[in-house]
């Protein structure tokens, strides 16, 4: 490990002697490559800094020890090494996941669906529920959200919803998010005061970029309609909804946002791109079963992992076991206890997977 952190440490220093070049920043390309890869590096080598700094600490407080006939002074020698070792221990653990194969998707704006599942009208209402939470969640992070494509059921609730979350790091945090969400409540359509089970599906996809999933045009099929629900005249007057079929795969994509058909057309080619790259990401992911078994579950839409239980007020994440008494705020959006357990036990897996083969 801290051969490949020397290495790293070094690759640093060579990255910023190559930012203070001439050529390089009239070279707008390499520029903007070097500064992505200094940004990535910076926080790993700040960490090695530290810990070697610490590491000297100890040495310096080791020798103080030796020689220091005072009594105060090794006092304050021991203190000082006890600090140092604990600051080493957690550095050491910190290195260790900053140095965890980085998903090369993580970086990357996002697509999401949801579709009511089970329940009905009920699971409807649940799914523009969850649209509003990630809409809310989104805006905590300063990330923007954009409606692609929506199915209403005439109350207020959403068949499916399809919207797009842009702005730094967004797949890193919501990929987890991917699966089935269960919903546990007495619907407003209930006479009888009965809490009913009822789930909606979400599913979670990096934007793919042209040079990651190239389409045949071909094997589109592209027909017009005339968009309905709330959007103003224009929009529900004129043919400029577009449904997009890709024949080899089924995949149908439904955009009526835009008051252009070009633009519903360039965005229903965004939603393909993503669902062919996630499902090829899925082929690899099953390549790779055992390295997918290592991990938190993301990505597996036929996972039950969250029951949102309205009686109790409790939210229940069922891949880590936890639960939270405090439904109202995570409705509101307020997700980052859920996601950052997530994370940390997806980490904590990885790191006990590559002990392992150490």
């Amino acid at each position: 490990m801290f051969d490949k952190l020397e290495d790293l440490l070094i690759r640093f220093e060579e990255i910023m002697g190559e930012l203070q070049e001439p050529d390089v920043a009239n070279d707008q390309k390499r520029f903007r490559e070097l500064m992505k890869e200094q940004a990535e590096l910076a926080p790993i080598v700040d960490a090695y800094k530290e810990y070697k700094k610490a590491k000297q600490d100890i040495a310096d407080s080791e020798e103080l020890l030796e020689i220091e006939s005072d009594e105060e002074m090794r006092e304050l020698a021991k203190e000082e090494l006890t600090d140092a070792k604990k600051r080493v221990e957690e550095l050491e653990h910190e290195l260790k996941i900053l140095l965890l194969p980085k998903d090369p998707n993580d970086d990357k704006n996002i697509f999401v669906e949801i579709r009511a599942g089970a329940g009905g009208d009920e699971a409807a209402l649940f799914a523009a529920e969850i649209y509003r939470m990630y809409a809310h969640y989104a805006e905590s992070r300063r990330w923007k959200t954009e409606l692609i494509s929506f199915n209403e059921n005439g109350i207020g609730g959403f068949k499916e919803v399809v919207f797009m979350i842009s702005g730094q790091g967004v797949y890193s945090r919501m990929k987890y998010e991917s699966g089935v969400h269960r919903v546990q409540r007495v619907p407003e359509t209930e006479s009888g005061g009965r809490i009913h089970t009822s789930t909606i599906t979400v599913a979670v996809m990096p934007e793919a970029e042209e040079v990651d999933v190239e389409i045949d045009m071909n094997d589109c099929k592209f027909d017009v309609f005339r968009a309905s629900g709330n959007g103003g005249q224009c929009v529900n007057t004129t043919d400029s909804a577009v449904r997009l079929t890709h024949i080899p795969t089924g995949i149908v994509i439904s955009c009526q946002d835009e008051k252009s058909q070009l633009k519903n057309r360039d965005k229903a080619l965004k939603v393909l791109r993503a669902k062919l790259y996630e499902l090829e990401c899925q082929k690899q992911h099953d390549a790779e079963a055992e390295a997918r078994r290592s991990q938190v579950g993301t990505g597996d839409r036929s996972e039950k992992i969250r029951t949102y239980n309205f009686p109790q007020g409790r939210v229940t994440e069922h891949r880590i076991k936890l639960t939270l008494y405090r439904l109202d705020a995570v409705m509101n959006g307020d997700l980052d206890e859920i996601i950052d357990s997530l994370i940390a036990a997806d980490q904590a897996a990885k790191l006990a997977g590559m002990n392992e083969n150490l």
